[in-house]
C-alpha cells in the first residue's frame, strides 16, 4: 500500500510539471508584446536560477561538482535549456499558444526515431501506425479554414516549433545515455545557470531592460510564473517523479501537455479553437500514445491503486 501511495504521489508530481509546462506557452505569449524573446528568457532563467539556488541552500546540498561532468552539464544545458527555449520563444512570435502546445507533443515521435537509430531500439507496426496518426494530427492542427477549402499555414514559427521538438528528442536521448551522478535539482540548477549566462548578452544587445518599466502587474506575474514554476518547480517535480516511476511511464504524461496549453490559451488569452484543430490535437495525442503503448497499462495500474 505504501509503494502504491508513492507511485500515486509521483504521478501527481509529473502531472503538475506537465501542467506548468503547458501553461508556459500562454505566459510567454502574453509577455511577448512588451519584451523580445531573449529578454524573457534572461528574466526567466534569472528568476529560476535564484529559486533553484535557494532550494539547494535550504536542503544544504553541496554545489561542488566533478570537473569530468562539466562537459556533460554544458551539453545538456545548451540543448535542453538555451537552444530549446530560444526556439520556442521565437516560434511564439508567429504561431498561437494552442498550436505550439499541440506541436510539442511530436517530441516523443522524434525520440522514438532517434532511439531506433542510436539506441538500437526496434520499430514495430504499432509504433509506425502511431507516428502516422501523429503526423496526420499535425497537418490538421496547422490547417486553417478558408471558406469551404482548407489551407496549410506554413511560417517560420511552425518550422521553429517542430525544430524545437526535434532538439528536445536529441536532448532526451543524450540524457538517457549520459550518466551524471547528481540530483535532478542540482543538474537543473546548473542548466538554468548556463542558460542565464548564454542569454545575458542578448538582453544587453537589445537593451531589453528598457521595456521592464512598461510591464503591467499581470505581465510580471507571468514572468514570475515562468521563472519559479516552469523553470524551477516543474523540473524539480519531474525529477522527483523519476525517482519513483520508470522514465517511460513518466514520459507518458507529456501527452497531456497540449491539453493544458489549450485550456490556458482559451481561459487566459481568449484564443478561438476550431473544431479541426481540436480534432488534430486529439489525433496527435492518440498517435503518441499508440507509439509507446502505455495508456491501457497505466489506467489499469491507477484503478488497481484506488482499490481498498
Amino acid at each position: 500500500m505504501t509503494y502504491n501511495r508513492f507511485r500515486l504521489t509521483a504521478s501527481l508530481y509529473a502531472l503538475m510539471s506537465i501542467s506548468f509546462w503547458g501553461v508556459s506557452f500562454v505566459s510567454t505569449k502574453a509577455v511577448l508584446g512588451k519584451l523580445d524573446p531573449y529578454s524573457i528568457l534572461v528574466l526567466r532563467f534569472g528568476i529560476g536560477t535564484l529559486f533553484l539556488l535557494s532550494l539547494l541552500l535550504m536542503q544544504r546540498t553541496r554545489l561542488k561538482i566533478s570537473i569530468q561532468y562539466i562537459p556533460h552539464l554544458m551539453i545538456l544545458g545548451i540543448l535542453g535549456v538555451f537552444v530549446h527555449q530560444v526556439l520556442q520563444a521565437t516560434a511564439l512570435l508567429t504561431i498561437n499558444a494552442s498550436s505550439a502546445g499541440w506541436l510539442i507533443s511530436l517530441s516523443p515521435i522524434f525520440t522514438v526515431i532517434l532511439s531506433i537509430l542510436f539506441l538500437h531500439e526496434k520499430m514495430s507496426m504499432t509504433k509506425a501506425a502511431g507516428m502516422v496518426l501523429a503526423i496526420t494530427g499535425v497537418l490538421l492542427v496547422t490547417t486553417t479554414r478558408s471558406g469551404q477549402s482548407f489551407q496549410i499555414t506554413l511560417n517560420i514559427g511552425l518550422f521553429l516549433m517542430i525544430l524545437s521538438t526535434l532538439n528536445w528528442a536529441v536532448y532526451s536521448v543524450l540524457l538517457k545515455s549520459l550518466k551524471i551522478p547528481y540530483s535532478p535539482l542540482l543538474v537543473t540548477f546548473y542548466s538554468s545557470l548556463l542558460g542565464l549566462i548564454l542569454t545575458t548578452p542578448f538582453i544587453i544587445r537589445n537593451r531589453g531592460w528598457e521595456s521592464l518599466s512598461l510591464l503591467t502587474h499581470t505581465e510580471w506575474a507571468h514572468l514570475l510564473f515562468l521563472g519559479v514554476f516552469v523553470s524551477g518547480v516543474a523540473y524539480w517535480y519531474w525529477g522527483k517523479a523519476l525517482e519513483i516511476l520508470e522514465a517511460s511511464k513518466v514520459s507518458m504524461f507529456l501527452y497531456l501537455e497540449p491539453l493544458s496549453t489549450l485550456i490556458a490559451a482559451v481561459l487566459l488569452l481568449e484564443e478561438k479553437v476550431l473544431f479541426i484543430s481540436a480534432a488534430g490535437g486529439i489525433i496527435i495525442i492518440i498517435g503518441v500514445i499508440v507509439v509507446n503503448g502505455q495508456l491501457v497499462p497505466m489506467l489499469f495500474s491507477l484503478l488497481k491503486n484506488k482499490r481498498p
